[in-house]
């Protein structure tokens, strides 16, 4: 008599086939870098399992990976990973776990396991030669590395660029990313000064009530940039920066007339500049200086009928020698996965999916 297994029958059994892979024991030799790897509570480990539908056993320093065979070979590798970040000294959580999901993917991808037999020597020197995603080296952090193909693009364009625009969705790393660029090139004397900037525009509300002068008024739209200053300086360091200029932040109408010369100068939330705000600010670039501007022209609170100055300027610009563009999306999203498929929601309306709007 043959037996039919039911639709969820089958899938089940398919599931429970696929992790009857292979099994492979990791041992990590130190305990203490080997609890951070797998985080409070099992949190990375089980996010490592989600992420690779692999199933990880921990016990004490040895994690057993039991999946389909390449999936396995990845999520060691990811493991791997994560304990040379701890043992330098990094906490890791579940956003590192992406990062070096989508690092190791893609040196395997450069370098197969088992490469060609004509040229190992070749491929050796290239492995060699392959130092993994960019990164960012700030006193207080240590090295602070891109979590994904984007941003190791973003970081990449960064350093050869004297004037990059980056666009995309909240949560992908725009700014912060850049501002720890900015950090770094500070430290090493390649800058004299960091002039961190935003357009002053309400997203719905109205700042004309608020206690103070004109920097009380504007400071709660500029502190995202305050907030990550913190995250790669030390906080006496940067209020020691911003009494003495070293590091200056300030509203977008406040650099009219200026000539910016050996300076890094960011201007964040772009897509709230007007077309004449842009090229006032652009102009500024003096000698020895670079420039990132950073946007999502999804987020636009122009006034109705005003084109924003972001796209128009990179359409202009996109073919000028000394520019660079880096465009992010949805999926490249580094916050909380939910913010992901949030944004990834909301483009969907956008795009006029009508699946997304029921």
């Amino acid at each position: 008599m043959t037996m039919r297994l039911s639709e969820p029958s089958r899938l089940a059994a398919s599931v429970q086939a696929s992790l009857e892979g292979v099994e492979e024991s990791l041992t990590l030799n130190d305990n203490r870098a080997a609890s951070l790897v797998v985080g409070n509570y099992d949190q990375n480990i089980a996010h490592l399992e989600r992420r690779l539908n692999v199933v990880a056993h921990v016990n004490g320093n040895q994690i057993l990976l039991r999946g389909p065979r390449e999936q396995v070979e990845h999520a060691r590798r990811v493991l791997e990973s994560l304990y040379a970040t701890v043992k330098r000294g990094r906490a890791v959580g579940t956003g590192d776990v992406d990062g070096a999901i989508e690092e190791t993917a893609t040196q395997r991808g450069l370098f197969p396991d088992r490469p060609p037999a004509p040229e190992p020597e070749t491929v050796a020197k290239s492995r060699e030669a392959y130092s993994g995603f960019g990164h960012v080296t700030t006193r207080k952090r240590g090295i602070t590395k891109a979590r994904n193909a984007a941003q190791d693009s973003y970081l990449r364009v960064l350093a050869r660029h004297e004037l990059v625009f980056a666009e995309g969705p909240a949560g992908t790393g725009k700014t912060w990313l850049a501002v720890g660029h900015a950090v770094q090139l500070l430290e090493a004397g390649h800058v004299e000064r960091l002039i961190l900037s935003r357009p002053a525009v309400e997203a719905g509300e109205k700042i004309g009530f608020l206690p103070g002068d004109m920097r009380d008024k504007v400071d709660p739209y500029l502190r995202p940039i305050y907030d990550a200053l913190y995250d790669f300086m030390e906080g006496r360091l940067v209020e020691r920066a911003l009494q003495t200029g070293v590091i200056e932040v300030a509203p977008l109408a406040f650099m009219r007339g200026r000539t910016l010369s050996n300076a890094l100068i960011l201007l964040d939330e772009a897509q709230n500049t007007s077309s004449m705000q842009m090229k006032m600010f652009l102009t500024r670039l003096g000698e020895g200086s670079r420039m990132i501007i950073t946007g999502d022209p999804t987020q636009i609170d122009l006034p109705p009928g005003q084109k924003s100055g972001l796209g128009e300027a990179i359409a202009l610009l996109q073919n000028v020698e000394g520019v660079g563009h880096v465009r992010f999306g949805h999926q490249h999203v580094v916050r909380h996965d939910l913010v992901r498929r949030i944004v990834q929601a909301y483009e969907e309306v956008g795009a006029g999916n009508p699946a997304a709007m029921r």
